[in-house]
């Protein structure tokens, strides 16, 4: 695939994955109390699709970085590793979420489903978002294959991602802003995320030589 045309299909992507997780996140609040099943397979199934899209816009930065500048394929391998990481975290968290909601609780245990995506969610998903904005913003600020902002608000993102790591010690009440599944450390962290990658994917496609190839 030529570089030009590989920048618009990551884009593309960037902007897909974004969008359908963006529809996803409300889905999420309409219930004060637990949602029903439906509810949960419906947001789930537009998260997966987009995280689908996300494998093809990490994939496909990690690989315009290499071609941008082969001194620094480890920084892109990095990135793609970290972002694909991330990616990964969220299928299974959502995988764990739908398991509870379409099985019995004769068949699962919920508690510790539960608290499993909490973790999830929560400071791994912090975590690894972290290494991919630091790998992410360097490398861009390094190369210039992004306009100066994308690089340096990565950074900023990967220093905020970091501040809720230890949300973990802050209990599991989605509720409070800071709890280990809080609606700061999930939902507002996610949504700054997907409106990032938004604009970013907007950039790319909208600047198709960003590449020298």
């Amino acid at each position: 695939m030529d570089t030009s045309t590989l920048q618009r299909a990551t884009g593309l992507a960037a902007v897909i994955g974004a969008v359908l997780t963006l529809i996803e996140l409300p889905l999420y609040f309409v219930y004060g109390g637990p949602p029903p099943d439906w509810n949960i397979l419906t947001r789930s199934l537009f998260g997966l699709l987009g995280l689908t899209a996300l494998v093809v816009f990490m994939t496909g930065f990690g690989t315009l970085l290499k071609r941008t500048d082969a001194r620094l394929d480890w920084v892109a391998t990095l990135a793609m590793a970290a972002g694909l990481m991330w990616v990964t975290v969220v299928f299974v968290s959502m995988s764990l979420e739908v398991g509870a909601a379409i099985q019995s609780p004769a068949d699962i245990d919920t508690t510790i489903t539960e608290s499993g995506t909490y973790i999830l969610y929560g400071t791994v998903s912090r975590l690894l978002e972290a290494l991919f904005f630091s790998a992410f913003g360097f490398a861009v600020l390094k190369t210039r294959l992004l306009p100066g902002w994308t690089g340096r608000s990565a950074l900023v993102l990967a220093v905020i991602h970091l501040l809720f790591v230890p949300s973990l010690f802050f209990g599991n009440t989605p509720a409070d802003f800071y709890a280990a599944n809080g609606w700061g450390t999930t939902a507002t962290m996610g949504g700054l995320t997907m409106l990032w990658l938004l604009a970013i994917g907007i950039t790319m496609t909208r600047r198709p030589t960003l590449v020298n190839a």
